[in-house]
């Protein structure tokens, strides 16, 4: 917390001394030269030193608004865990953002003043006179703070919580006591595979999936329910070793090798412990998972049990004879979902799927329902599985979702690719719109519990299921106290109640209440409700215990002495009994593992209601009964649905027409969805108010510049116009003519002509200009070296050499412009995408890297410009342009590194006008930094421009130094 305000105190007040410190050096060098007599007012200012109260009176002001900062909103430390993904970020957050503007915006104002003051001293003699320095420093200072502010307010990422530093701790505390399994010993060891975290290859936490642990739980309850059970394997117990399910595919059967052998380490073939024997494999809700250990546990017999949603990719028995899936098909709920979209009138609709078998036969049975009942289908998505990589994939098909073509989307598919539209709905909040998905709580694992959530008014369809006895008590009085091993326990109770469990492993942190319980828990609320998959976790324990009892009890009916000495079975003896496995559970309900036989499928409809304070519930509003006709199966209550925001009942409507037909990509439909509309054709015309602008502008400057030609035509015996190279200042006038000129060639309805032309006259133009201003930066420089007839540098600027520099560079590029029109030239193309409704005629760049080639060799003749020109600055100030140079090319060269990101952001009409403005700015920027000062010199002060004024000028330069002849200007 400390380092969190010193860091913006300490920041602001140390910045503005020194600032202050350079506005008072820059104000006392404009004194010292404006002293020209000992009565002047302003010798006595500069004798009492009045500009050092200029530190003090700044730092004061500087300090009161720190104060205010401190008083209002100070600096806080919080946590970041969205900016990348696998880390978490301890940061200082600025308290009020106005405050922290403000202490920046009045440091800002003092390095502009000073920067003002500076410029404006900039001619003042140059024996010791700092000014130039400071000008270019503050330059550089504001150019730095100026860049820092997009790039800044740019991050991303949201705050979670604001966790202690002696949190942190503990977290760590709770790694290093990690071990690789949770185990209980038992006479029958039951391998289970959760995935509860992401981790990284050095096993560093990296992401957790707190809603899974309800799962642990589950498992907890069953275990306990079953060794309970006097009628079900009495005399023996079963135990279990837990593990995490790695997403790593190097380490996928790194903990199933582990759990075969018995200890911590993987010894494949080998039994690490005495009478240690596993049974069976309990997997998670990945498919995938399932599929890769499927493989090995084939090897050893051994069976595995799925309590994850039905995946068809594992129902083939041929490839994995020894997985069993708890969850039934879900062959009815395409109809299920097709009857409520018709409850509602909703024929328009939009479907993502996640991209492998299990999402592509879904899909299958939706369109067979849908097009019965004429529903049709806006937009398609296939969402791959969760990977950082395919980050960019999901926000662009959300991208698309937000530009609604429906304004109801059916989530459907593996949870592991679903996931990811959770998470990227933080930053696209598609709201207005209605969700339709299946088992939302498997989906939604770090869902922000508010109102403007996405998911917010969703529905979610879930297998019936009854609640099982005892769990919700269960859940109520669970503790991380009653499994002290369990290290997943202790970090999930400190993670939401920032406190630390009795007997915890995991460091303290603070001691729990003791009405501490998951019943208390306002965020992730939803662990109090049953899950599909806990429920079928609950059945996969319990299916395994009812094959266990029932071979233990046929081997003591054979009465073989060596089975009763042996009472543990080896896992190849549980697959017959499991292939026909029948059995009613502790909620009454009918379990069977035998697909074959088909019982009708319920569905519970849950709306997803989230209540700010971090409360979220799944409310069961209707149900659907497979088997049952179709407006007879489905029972909605319409009265306690609550609708996302924004969302208008009744919006879609039918469609009179048997099919749907796409729109062409010139076209989009209406909002009744009947029939496509023309897309209105568009282009930055001169008829559009920023075309008239620009094209003003262009014509504006155009003249403006030949205006300043005709001056300078005028004046071309004077002695300005001659000592700054009259002919390169002609070429120059004339080559920024045309730059602006050029502009008007990127306005009106594109054709192949323009879009050539654009281009290629861009470049050329540009080139000449910007090389004319290379040829008069070396000609200031040979002018001030030749200081004698022999010299070679004097044979140069006479022989005009610095003027083939304008051929040569301009024929380099023509070479260039030539290259890309003989490979990729410009075309005219259309961009139907950016703006709904519209098509935009653009040009075309043809080849990209030719169009970067001809912008970088431009760039790099202005960075040649103003390096020489930077060096040249201190050569003798009369009539040398080389000051003036340096600030033209380094606005040049700025305006063109902005130019691209920006041009990179921008679509249709704001694309072609972004390029528009950087060709204007960058030659209003040569021309007004070059000629600007001239002008002013040539028709305001006419005495300057002559030998008579450059004497005038030489003597009062003596006379001040007559005045002060023992001190320097930078020494006040």
């Amino acid at each position: 917390m400390a380092t969190c305000i010193l860091q913006q105190i300490t920041f602001g007040v140390g910045f503005t001394v020194a600032v202050s410190t350079v506005l008072a050096k820059t104000v006392t060098v404009v004194l010292a030269f404006k002293v020209t007599g000992p009565g002047r007012r302003m010798r006595q200012l500069l004798v009492s030193g009045a500009p050092n109260f200029i530190i003090p009176i700044c730092s004061l002001i500087h300090v009161m608004l720190c104060a205010i900062w401190l008083g209002t909103s100070p600096p806080f430390i919080h946590t970041e865990a969205y900016s990348e993904h696998g880390h978490f970020f301890i940061l200082c957050n600025k308290g009020s953002v106005t405050a922290f503007y403000c202490v920046l915006g009045f440091l800002g104002s003092l390095a502009l003043g000073s920067f003002t003051v500076a410029f404006l001293a900039r001619n003042l003699p140059d024996t010791f006179n700092a000014a130039k320095f400071l000008t270019f420093s503050m330059l550089l200072f504001c150019g730095v703070w100026v860049t820092f502010l997009p790039v800044y307010d740019s991050r991303k990422g949201k705050p979670l919580h604001t966790p202690s530093s002696s949190h942190e701790e503990a977290v760590e505390m709770c790694w290093k006591y990690q071990r690789p399994n949770i185990q209980k010993d038992g006479d029958l060891v039951l391998g289970l595979f959760f995935h509860l975290y992401y981790a990284t290859q050095d096993f560093s936490m990296n992401w957790w999936l707190w809603k899974k642990y309800q799962h642990v739980l589950a498992f907890y309850f069953t275990i306990e329910e079953i060794n309970r059970d006097p009628h079900l394997l009495p005399n023996l117990t079963l135990g279990f070793q837990l593990y995490n399910v790695y997403s790593s595919e190097r380490r996928t059967l790194e903990n199933t090798l582990m759990w075969l052998s018995g200890g911590d380490v993987i010894l494949p073939n080998y039994v690490c412990k005495r009478n240690y024997s596993p049974v069976a494999a309990i997997a998670g809700t990945s498919p995938t998972f399932s599929a890769e250990i499927g493989a090995l546990l084939q090897l050893y017999k051994t069976p595995q049990v799925t309590y994850g949603p039905f995946d068809p990719m594992l129902s083939d028995k041929e490839q994995f004879q020894s997985l069993y899936q708890m969850a039934p098909e879900d062959s009815s709920l395409a109809q299920a979902m097709v009857s409520l979209l018709l409850h509602f009138g909703w024929t328009w609709v939009a479907i993502l799927i996640s991209d492998d078998l299990k999402g592509e036969q879904f899909l299958q049975d939706l369109n067979v329902e849908m097009v019965k009942k004429y529903i049709c289908v806006a937009l398609t998505e296939r969402l791959p599985i969760l990977k950082k990589s395919h980050i960019p994939g999901v926000i662009s098909a959300l991208s698309r979702l937000s530009i609604p073509p429906a304004n109801v989307h059916i989530l459907y598919g593996e949870a592991e690719s679903l996931i990811m539209v959770d998470l990227i709905a933080h930053f696209f909040l598609t709201t207005g719109k209605v969700w339709i998905m299946a088992d939302k709580w498997d989906i939604t694992v770090l869902e922000m519990m508010q109102i403007l959530h996405s998911f917010h008014g969703s529905f979610s369809f879930s297998q019936h299921k009854r609640e099982i006895p005892g769990f919700q008590n269960f859940l109520k009085t669970v503790t991380p106290s009653q499994y002290p091993d369990d290290f997943f326990f202790s970090k999930y109770w400190m993670h939401h109640f920032n406190c630390s469990p009795t007997g915890s492993s995991c460091g303290k942190i603070g001691e729990c209440g003791p009405n501490t319980s998951l019943e208390t828990m306002t965020q992730y609320s939803d662990i109090m409700m049953l899950s599909d998959s806990s429920y079928f976790l609950y059945n996969a324990v319990y299916a395994v215990a009812h094959v266990l009892h029932e071979v233990l009890v046929e081997r003591i009916a054979q009465g073989s002495p060596e089975d009763a000495e042996q009472p543990r079975p080896p896992p190849w003896q549980l697959h017959p009994l499991l292939k026909k496995l029948q059995f009613t559970n502790s909620a009454g309900q009918l379990i069977s593992l035998d697909k074959k036989e088909s019982h009708g499928v319920e569905y519970d409809i849950q709306n997803a209601v989230n209540f700010p304070g971090g409360l979220g519930l799944l409310v069961k509003v209707g149900e659907f009964a497979s088997g049952s006709p179709l407006h007879q199966g489905l029972v909605i209550n319409e009265e306690i649905i609550e609708w996302p925001i924004g969302f208008i009942q009744g919006l879609e409507m039918l469609y009179e027409s048997e099919q749907c037909t796409q729109c062409h990509s010139h076209e989009y439909p209406n909002t009744e969805r009947s029939r496509c509309l023309p897309k209105v054709v568009a282009f930055l015309a001169y008829e559009d108010p920023l075309g008239t602008a620009l094209a003003c502008a262009a014509l504006g400057f155009s003249a403006l510049t030949a205006g300043v030609l005709g001056v300078f035509v005028k004046h071309r015996d004077s002695a300005i116009v001659k000592a700054n190279n009259c002919a390169l200042s002609y070429v120059l006038l004339l080559s920024l003519t045309f730059c602006f000129l050029c502009s008007l060639l990127f306005i009106g309805r594109p054709n192949m002509a323009t879009c050539i032309l654009q281009q290629i006259t861009f470049g050329v133009v540009f080139t000449v200009a910007v090389s004319t201003v290379l040829a008069k930066t070396i000609t200031v420089v040979l002018a001030f070296k030749a200081t004698g007839p022999g010299r070679r540098m004097r044979q140069l600027l006479v022989s005009g050499a610095p003027n083939f520099i304008i051929p040569i560079c301009s024929l380099i590029q023509v070479m260039l412009c030539a290259i890309w029109l003989g490979t990729s030239p410009p075309f005219i193309d259309t961009d139907a995408y950016s703006e709904h409704g519209h098509i935009f005629i653009v040009c075309n760049k043809g080849s990209v890297t030719a169009f970067y080639c001809v912008l970088g060799y431009l760039g790099s003749l202005a960075l040649g410009s103003f390096t020489v020109a930077f060096l040249a600055r201190n050569l003798p100030d009369t009539f040398n342009e080389a000051k003036f140079l340096t600030f033209s090319t380094l606005l040049f060269c700025s305006v063109w590194v902005t130019f691209l990101p920006v041009y990179h952001s921008s679509k249709g009409k704001a694309m072609v006008a972004v390029e528009v403005f950087s060709i204007l700015a960058s030659s209003a920027g040569l021309l007004g930094c070059i000629f600007a000062p001239k002008c002013y010199i040539i028709l305001i002060r006419p005495e300057k421009n002559s030998l008579k004024g450059l004497k005038d000028r030489s003597s009062k330069r003596n006379k001040i130094s007559e005045d002060f002849p023992h001190k320097s200007p930078s020494s006040f």
